[in-house]
């Protein structure tokens, strides 16, 4: 990131907070590590829930409504395993 003009020697000295790689880089990187996959769990889920709610997109325009089947006791099960 070193060669991103202006800012990516700001960027570098943030991620390993300072000058140099040491401790805080290690801490740094182990709680990203860390907080990761809990975000994307996160996100995940999010991004379920919203597109069994909203539904995706229908360019055919079909009423896909008649056929939807509920989300939790069907798909959610299936979704968790």
């Amino acid at each position: 990131f070193s060669v991103i003009p202006w800012v990516g020697k700001d960027i570098v000295r943030l991620a390993w907070g300072g000058y140099t790689v040491g401790d805080a880089t290690l801490n740094r990187f182990y709680s990203f590590h860390f907080i990761l996959p809990f975000l994307m769990v996160l996100l995940i889920g999010l991004h379920l829930s919203l597109l069994h709610e909203v539904g995706s997109s229908n360019p055919l325009g079909v009423d896909s409504r008649s056929l939807m089947v509920p989300f939790f006791p069907y798909y959610f099960y299936s979704d968790i395993l």
